[in-house]
């Protein structure tokens, strides 16, 4: 979802990683950033394509996944105010879609947007009216853009920015979680905003479909009136991704579906001559076919959705 960033060595941050050099901008005062984004164009999204495309992403994971599930825990995003940047880790191609449909969980006023490889948006330039913007990956030139448009967006309250900092496909479970330095910049250059971490991982339990799982972390204010360096605010939003991941996969272990909210219930049973035979016997005992390998107890998932809108 997201380009590297940064222009700055890494090392030293706990992740056992080679130093490299990343394309970043030195930091400015923050005054003369704000200057510089108000001038960058916002994407030209379309809300009733956005919305179009929403619900094929539903139908699609529906037919992918046994369940798409968000933990009951994690603290509700729709309850915050002002922008907001969701930082999640990136297990899996599945990622964007996930977050598309996860995007029912905030106010119907909310705007979404995400980076994206310049390269794919060429490819797909349709995705620019769904929010996506392109980022030319490994320049200074493509930093440097990516920050002042991300800073010209969460300049407007209704604004979401989705970004996944690690910049490339990590297994859920790798420890520690070591993001790219851009995150940090960014962080470092808002007045006003809210960084929310969230969780992913893909498990199977006990079908023959896997489980999309989530989860929504504690939130991170940043304000105006502070002196934290973009390094801070890379290790910060990295430890906080961390433990919303732990937590996750706490859970995910656990295979307990009452502990998740139903976002998008999906492929059921086995399918073939296995599923008619048990389809066939229970219509003939009289009871209700269940096509679950194992019935879960767990509410129905039209009482589990949030209210529309949030």
């Amino acid at each position: 979802m997201v380009a590297t960033l940064g222009r700055t060595r890494l090392g030293g941050n706990g992740c056992g990683m080679k130093p490299r050099m990343i394309d970043c901008p030195k930091p400015q005062t923050r005054s003369e950033l704000r200057v510089r984004a108000a001038a960058a164009p916002l994407p030209r999204r379309s809300a009733w394509l956005f919305a179009l495309f929403r619900g094929y992403a539903r139908r699609y994971l529906r037919h992918h996944f046994h369940a798409v599930r968000v933990s009951r825990a994690g603290p509700a995003p729709d309850l915050l105010s002002g922008p907001l940047v969701v930082v999640a880790n990136h297990p899996s191609w599945w990622d964007p879609l996930v977050g598309l449909v996860l995007t029912e969980f905030m106010h119907e006023r909310r705007i979404h947007y995400c980076p994206i490889d310049v390269n794919g948006l060429t490819q797909y330039p349709f995705l620019e009216r769904l929010g996506f913007f392109g980022v030319e990956v490994g320049t200074t030139r493509g930093s440097l853009a990516f920050l002042r448009q991300s800073q010209a967006i969460l300049s407007r309250p209704e604004s979401v920015l989705w970004i996944t900092p690690q910049g490339e496909f990590v297994d859920p479970r790798e420890r520690p979680v070591c993001l790219k330095q851009g995150i940090g910049h960014l962080a470092y250059r808002l007045s006003a905003a809210t960084i929310v971490p969230m969780a992913l991982e893909y498990p199977f339990w006990n079908d023959r479909c896997p489980e999309a799982l989530a989860r929504f972390g504690e939130p991170i204010t940043i304000t105006a009136r502070r002196s934290e360096t973009p390094q801070f605010w890379t290790n910060r939003i990295g430890r906080a991704l961390e433990k919303t991941q732990d937590q996750l996969a706490e859970e995910a272990r656990r295979r307990d579906p009452a502990a998740f909210l139903t976002v998008v219930g999906g492929t059921s049973g086995v399918g073939g001559i296995y599923d008619m035979w048990r389809r066939l016997r229970s219509a003939i005992r009289g009871e209700l076919f269940h096509p679950e390998h194992r019935i879960a107890r767990e509410p129905p998932p039209d009482l589990d959705r949030l209210p529309p809108g949030g």
